[in-house]
């Protein structure tokens, strides 16, 4: 499913990488068209974004969401666990998972970053994958919700997700995460309240650093070429 790459793409670090891939990013998710026309839509907005926006200024939108807010971290079990060591053991099981089905992340990467997971996720057969994703859909809904609230487009990769999941939403779990603190980037005394006595680097702080997104953009091309390659 090279249509969960090209989300996973859509949600790392703004690079010059990235803005050049948006075409392969693009034609990928209408050729497998394996989203519904309205979260396609959506979409089509933040790739927009992406591709008439300045970089510098869509680093800086990406870092204030992303970034600063501990609420709209896309380390999934930052919204799970915390920083209890329950998470600990369970960024180790998963990269278990990841080794044992043939995946090997970047060593930089924690294995519960989103992109990562959503990375691994399109190595899978269609099912497995769809059910995989389906596992963090609760976080991925108040994602939703959080970005929404901020009038982001990336709240248009959240919604496909979940669109493509067709997951049940536990109403307990979804009201557990609804009830975090989710402190706007420019409030600072909350921003601090929401990050004491954590580890920073276990943030989306790293993303810039981290995200694979040259390797999922040079995936994509290879897809595109090699479906040019077909119809030829």
């Amino acid at each position: 499913m090279k249509t969960l790459r090209a989300l996973a793409a859509l949600l790392c670090y703004p690079t010059e990488d990235l803005l050049a891939a948006t075409g392969e990013i693009r034609a990928t998710l209408d050729r497998e068209a394996l989203l519904p026309a309205v979260e396609r839509r959506a979409l089509e907005g933040l790739i927009g974004e992406l591709e008439s926006g300045d970089l510098f200024d869509l680093q800086e939108r990406y870092g204030l969401l992303f970034d600063r807010t501990r609420s709209l971290s896309l380390h999934l079990f930052e919204h799970v666990h915390g920083e209890s060591r329950d998470r600990g053991q369970a960024m180790v099981d998963l990269l278990k998972l990841y080794e044992e089905n043939g995946y090997s992340p970047v060593a930089s990467e924690l294995p519960d970053f989103l992109p990562l997971f959503l990375e691994y996720a399109s190595t899978q057969p269609p099912r497995a994958a769809i059910e995989l994703v389906g596992q963090p859909a609760n976080v991925l809904a108040a994602l939703r919700e959080r970005l929404a609230k901020r009038k982001s487009s990336y709240e248009a990769v959240m919604a496909a997700l979940l669109a493509l999941s067709r997951a049940k939403l536990d109403e307990a779990t979804l009201a557990a995460l609804r009830a975090e603190p989710d402190p706007e980037p420019d409030d600072l005394e909350a921003l601090d309240a929401a990050w004491v006595d954590q580890e920073v680097t276990f943030g989306p702080g790293t993303a810039a650093a981290s995200c694979p997104v040259d390797r999922m953009a040079g995936r994509l091309r290879a897809a595109m070429d090699s479906a040019r390659g077909v119809a030829s």
